[in-house]
């Protein structure tokens, strides 16, 4: 029977606040008719869904990376801003769709801050370089008196938007890429960018693009000499993972975390072997700047498809079942038992294009299964995470090999004395008893044991059934100073304990 020990003498670190992130790229109906539809019942008076708005904020994201993504890297950010009526209709390259540029850098940024989110910005160093970058970081965080500080000034927006997140473009290494570049091109490109940024502002955070994932011939490679250049000047580098149960492997996909984990583990290793190269005490952390799962086979049959570009067109609605919000669940419990060198993370996307939130086109928003352990999880995890040690339980998993049935982390508020457990039971078909030992702690009760876990594991929410996977309560009860947990197949867990 798994067993875990939970200390709080021993912990990862302080929660960093910034896991919780999200993204909104120009792909499919993420903006339009997602975030954004000016004609739709609820919208406000710069034609923002007033029903996604309520619904961001009850997933409890605080930051959101924009406006891309592949479409950054074909993207003028001159054409989104001013008049709307003066914007220009253009072609997206990256997604073969109309961009009507209604939506750009001062109304997002503008939303953000009715929303009460932390921007992060990406800069196109595709098809463009360090004049247009550095123009676009006026435009953002000047003060009046220079000419893209100005422009932003008659375009309405006097004060600075003051954003300090900045990503150096997006997935340079991958050949689909608008601009695609070698490691060493990137790698000095970005150089340049990055001491041209701090020059502007010491105090912004920079996020080099990393590998667009693990599979990537220059996986390793590219970070290393990346970070050789850049490494006194950024404090981040990028990692993006999607998953999917690849040929039907369902056993491997419900272990995805696994796969999560080792990628943040080979980033940190390569980032801290540059560090010691140069002798130097920095840390460079990971910006785990897009993960989810997303059924990426399904995407590519929907683009052969597509013949002709068209504005918002429906790509990438994934819908997502029980068995997804799993899944999700055990990425965010890998996200927080890194807390100490991943310092942002975006679950992609925000709205319809692989997202925790669909909506109809005038019609209602409705959150997916996949919402749930986001919301749950941003909203009780505080304070310090904790290490969990014991026998955790094996399975066996294809893609994997052996792997702890439980996964799981602990986070602990010693100010109010609120213990949240996080857990997810890998297995898709055994059930287990699992024992967490909490003597450090004193007395502690539960006060809330929600779970999302199905009989039917592929049951989703719709438009007409919004509430068919919800989160439900679970079997689990305080004895002897132990908790004591039933955990079903497939399922995932928050477990909140008080000593008051």
């Amino acid at each position: 029977m798994p067993t875990s020990t939970i200390d709080p003498a021993f912990s990862v670190g302080e929660l960093n606040p910034l896991l919780f992130g999200t993204f909104v790229e120009h792909l499919g109906r993420c903006v339009y008719t997602g975030i954004y539809e000016p004609t739709h019942p609820t919208a406000d008076a710069d034609g923002f869904r007033g029903d996604v708005a309520a619904l961001v904020r009850e997933l409890g994201a605080t930051v959101v990376r924009y406006p891309g993504g592949n479409f950054v890297s074909n993207y003028r950010w001159e054409d989104g801003v001013g008049p709307r009526d003066q914007r220009p209709r253009v072609l997206d390259l990256a997604w073969r769709s109309i961009e009507t540029n209604q939506v750009g850098t001062d109304d997002f940024l503008a939303w953000c801050n009715r929303i009460g989110i932390q921007p992060m910005l990406a800069v196109n160093l595709g098809n463009r370089g360090l004049s247009e970058a550095v123009d676009y970081l006026e435009y953002v965080n000047g003060a009046a008196g220079t000419r893209y500080a100005d422009q932003r000034v008659a375009n309405g927006y006097g004060k600075p938007w003051d954003v300090r997140l900045w990503c150096l473009g997006n997935e340079m290494d991958g050949p689909w890429q608008i601009g695609h570049k070698t490691p060493l091109e990137y790698a000095r490109l970005a150089q340049e960018v990055a001491r041209a940024y701090k020059t502007f502002d010491p105090d912004l955070q920079l996020v080099a693009c990393g590998s667009s994932n693990t599979t990537m011939p220059t996986f390793g490679e590219w970070e290393r000499v990346v970070l050789e250049h850049c490494f006194d000047d950024v404090e981040l580098i990028s990692a993006h993972a999607y998953y999917e149960p690849v040929g039907g492997d369902e056993a491997s996909f419900l272990a995805a975390s696994t796969h999560m984990d080792r990628f943040i583990r080979d980033v940190v290793a390569t980032a801290d072997h540059v560090a010691a190269m140069r002798h130097s005490e920095k840390r460079i952390k990971v910006s785990f700047d897009e993960w989810n799962v997303w059924f990426a086979a399904r995407h590519g049959e929907q683009e052969v498809q597509r013949t002709e570009a068209s504005e918002a067109p429906e790509l990438i609605q994934d819908v997502y079942n029980a068995l997804d919000a799993v899944v999700v669940g055990s990425l965010l419990i890998t996200l927080l038992r890194n807390t100490d060198r991943v310092g942002v993370a975006c679950q992609a996307q925000l709205v319809n294009a692989i997202a925790p939130i669909l909506t109809a086109e005038g019609g209602p928003a409705w959150r997916q299964t996949i919402f749930h352990p986001f919301a749950l999880t941003a909203k009780h995890a505080r304070g310090t995470v904790l290490m969990l040690a014991g026998d955790h339980g094996r399975i066996d998993t294809p893609a994997y090999g052996e792997v702890e049935q439980v996964w799981a982390v602990a986070t602990y508020d010693a100010e109010s004395g609120d213990l949240a457990v996080f857990a997810v039971n890998r297995s898709l078909t055994e059930s287990t008893s699992w024992t967490v030992r909490l003597g450090a702690f004193g007395d502690l009760r539960v006060v809330e044991h929600l779970t999302v876990a199905e009989d039917d594991r592929y049951a989703v929410n719709s438009q007409d059934a919004p509430d068919r996977v919800v989160p439900h309560p679970g079997v689990s009860e305080v004895a002897g100073g132990n908790l004591e947990v039933t955990l079903p197949p497939a399922s995932w867990h928050c477990i909140r304990l008080t000593s008051r």
